[in-house]
């Protein structure tokens, strides 16, 4: 049986706490959606942040919503060069540690000492998909891209949950060195 998937390009993007959408941009402030994303009840909002690092900053960073428990900002690590910052890769969450940022929006600023990661490449996997494929919560995975710069992803982590979608996740720097782009397909190898 063949264990396609289809893969989903994660561009820099943040997470916020309720507590932030609310210093950023005013008090009461709620997110607005702009458009939904793959993983059911999840969208890419309206607004937007400037992030800024010890070295240099992006003046305008996606929100992703709902809002969350902790803030937390997903680069790649050439962004993380370009910022100045040294970003651990980590599962989404795993923030402890981590480096910070300052998160500048239309109404204040605020700086944060820990949430900022380089997301570790993942499938989501609704839970009838992982049984069907015999795949556990947390394994790693093995996954290969065809086309002219075909790769094999290891250390795919399998992320196993009732609420997911069949979908993979790698960022910017991984999707480019393999000449993927979001709506390819990809197949767990192992």
């Amino acid at each position: 049986m063949t264990k396609s998937v289809p893969v989903g390009v994660s561009a820099r993007h943040i997470h916020l706490s309720q507590e932030h959408v609310e210093a950023l941009f005013g008090p009461g402030y709620q997110l607005t959606e702009f458009k939904p994303l793959s993983q059911p009840g999840q969208y890419a909002a309206n607004e937007t942040v400037a992030v800024k690092g010890a070295k240099g900053s992006f003046p305008k960073v996606r929100i992703l919503g709902p809002a969350r428990k902790a803030t937390q900002l997903e680069i790649s690590r050439t962004d993380a060069f370009a910022i100045g910052v040294n970003a651990p890769v980590r599962e989404s969450g795993n923030i402890a540690g981590s480096a910070g940022i300052t998160i500048i929006g239309p109404a204040g600023e605020v700086t944060i000492e820990e949430g900022v990661i380089v997301a570790a490449r993942h499938i989501h996997f609704h839970t009838s998909d992982a049984a069907n494929w015999g795949i556990q919560d947390q394994q790693l995975l093995k996954v290969r891209v065809g086309g002219e710069r075909g790769v094999v992803f290891e250390n795919v982590v399998a992320r196993v949950h009732e609420t997911f979608a069949l979908d993979m996740h790698i960022d910017t720097d991984e999707a480019n060195a393999a000449g993927v782009k979001n709506g390819d397909t990809a197949e767990v190898i192992g």
